[in-house]
Order: structure tokens, then sequence, then C-alpha cells
């Protein structure tokens, strides 16, 4: 190669090289994000779980945008449950309201009359074997797990109850450095006795009515949450979350419907900010929380499902709100975390 074929080649090897690394660069840059699936629960525990690790799994596998490296889920003990006496009948029930009360005081007896000393010891002895048994399962949610692990974000996808975590401090710590929280309907239901994760979330469950119709609104349509919704969103039946220790300034609404949509409460239908979805930062962390997500039918958009009440385009757009979401968290779209109210 003569010296004016060096000088030629030079630049072009150089801008080959330059090319490669970018491209490198870029690869590495979009390699997916690394996320754990918690669907542990000590509370109540939902029907649409196995549909919403399945939903969730896809989302990850057709957005190539994550990829759940580990799903943590419910031990295999199963604890007997206590009968739990019907609630008091309100002042004004009508006539429906009492029979039903009738006939649930009537199965709560049977139920305490079959609730014998040897099934209440046993169902203790099962209760410390669950337990040890989360504790273990939970263990991967320690921060040095997660460090190690290479954890870019967790979900906790209808989870509820006191969750035993190993480090429930140090959990928020990690999530703080800059990893990401994403939540989903009854993760508001969960581990109301430490109050630092009620504040990172930005709020949490208190009550429901029956479920419900709803209208919601975006409060911010150009937000990953939010784009490609409708506005407002109908949704023919989901159970609707009334949110406590929730202050609008300290979290970037989402969804929100414009009235109460809790169907058999008193105030179902009055005017109010019902929020049901936003997202907020803490230190270098970014938190997203729906609380949709109750019925199968709001996660999964097979129009064969059983018994569907919502349409096939609820659940797609549920999916875009909580892949948008996801994607928000991670770091892989952006959006404002800034409240709209002072």
């Amino acid at each position: 190669m003569n010296t004016l074929t060096n000088r030629l080649a030079l630049p072009a090897l150089l801008l080959t090289g330059l090319t490669s690394a970018s491209f490198s660069a870029h690869a590495a840059d979009a390699a997916p994000k690394r996320v754990l699936v918690v669907t542990v629960t000590t509370g109540f525990r939902h029907s649409s779980i196995a549909t919403a690790e399945r939903i969730l799994q896809k989302l990850a596998t057709d957005s190539k945008a994550f990829t759940v490296v580990d799903l943590v889920q419910q031990p295999n003990t199963v604890v007997p449950r206590k009968p739990n006496a019907p609630r008091a009948l309100a002042p004004n029930a009508d006539e429906g309201a009492k029979k039903r009360f009738e006939a649930d005081t009537k199965r709560f007896e049977e139920a305490m009359a079959k609730w014998t000393p040897e099934v209440d010891a046993a169902a203790k002895a099962a209760q410390e074997q669950f337990n040890k048994e989360a504790a273990a399962s939970l263990a991967k949610l320690a921060p040095a797990e997660l460090e190690a692990k290479k954890i870019d974000g967790v979900i906790f996808a209808n989870t509820t109850g006191d969750l035993p975590l190993p480090d429930k401090e140090g959990f928020i710590q990690w999530i703080e450095k800059g990893h990401s929280l994403m939540a989903m309907h009854s993760a508001s239901d969960t581990l109301h006795g430490f109050r630092p994760y009620i504040e990172l979330l930005g709020g949490e469950f208190a009550t429901h009515g029956g479920q419900a119709s709803v209208e919601l609104n975006s409060l911010d349509p150009a937000h990953p949450a939010a784009a490609g919704l409708p506005s407002p969103w109908p949704i023919a039946k989901e159970e609707m979350y009334h949110i406590k220790s929730f202050d609008r300034s300290r979290v970037h609404d989402i969804l929100a419907s414009a009235t109460v949509p809790m169907d058999g409460r008193p105030e179902q239908g009055q005017p109010a900010h019902f929020p049901v979805s936003w997202v907020r930062e803490q230190g270098k962390g970014r938190v997203f929380y729906t609380s949709l997500g109750h019925r199968e039918d709001v996660w999964d958009d097979d129009a064969s499902l059983p018994n569907r009440l919502n349409g096939p385009e609820v659940a797609k757009n549920y999916q875009k709100h909580i892949l948008g979401g996801i994607r928000w968290a991670l770091g892989l779209a952006e959006g404002s975390a800034t409240p709209q109210v002072k």
C-alpha cells in the first residue's frame, strides 16, 4: 500500500472504528432493563395475579424495553383463614342490603361452627411456615441482592399486606439511589405500617365500593403513562380505590376521575378529584403507580376471556398505560414528574 493509499485509508479506518464504538455504545444503552416482579400477598389475594404475571412478561418480551429477571411469588403453603363476621348494616340500609346481611351472617355462623380448636392450631402452624417461606422468597429484595443482580426496578403487581422485606429502609434507599418502583392496584394496600413506603408510593388504599363504571381523564396526555390513551377513557367495570395519605403537591397526576366512581358508597357520583394514577421522583429514583388492575379483563385483551365485562380495547389501553409508566420509571422515556398543584 503506497503512502497516498495509507493517507486515504486512515480516516476510513478511524471512521469505521468510531462507527463501531458508537454502535456498541448504542447497543449497550438499548439493552433491556432488568426488573423483578413481586406478587406476594399477606392480605387479600386477587384472582388476577396470574394474569398480571403473564401480561407483564408479554409486555417485556414484545417491547424489549425490559426483561423480567425473576418472579417473586407466593409461598406454596396455604393458610386457612378464620371467617370474618359481616360488616354491620348501615342505619339507612335498604331491604336488599338487609337480605344480603342475613345471608352473610348465616354463612359466617356455619363457617365458625367448623372452626374447631384443631383447625385453629393447624392454621397457626401453617401461618408460621408461610411466614418463613415468604421471607425466603422476598430475600431477593435485599439491597445487596438487587445490586448483585443489577436490577433496575421492582414491580409490585397487586401485592397486599405487611410484606416481610429483608431490609425495608434499605429498599427505600435503593430506590432513592436511582432505581424504580412500579406498582399496580393493591400495591397501595401494602406495607400500611411502614410509612416510608407509603410516602415513597404517594398514597395508600383506604376503601372501595362495589365495582363501577368510570371515565378517566388524562391530566398529562404527553406523558408516556398516558400516551395513546383516550381522554376521557371509559372503563365499563373496575374496582376503584379511594386513596388516603395523598397530597397532590407531592405527585404528578396521570389519570383521575372528576367524580367519585365507587358503586354503593354515599359519595358515589359526587364531584371530586379522584386520583387513579400518578408518578413521582424521590432522590434519584422514579415511582409509577396506578390503582387500576383488579379485574382480569382489565389486564388481558384476549377477546375470548370468560366473563368479560370490559372489551379488549380497555385491556389494550391498560397495557399501554402500564408499559408507558414502566418505561418512564426505568428512565427509557421522558415525561414530567413536576406536581401540577403546588
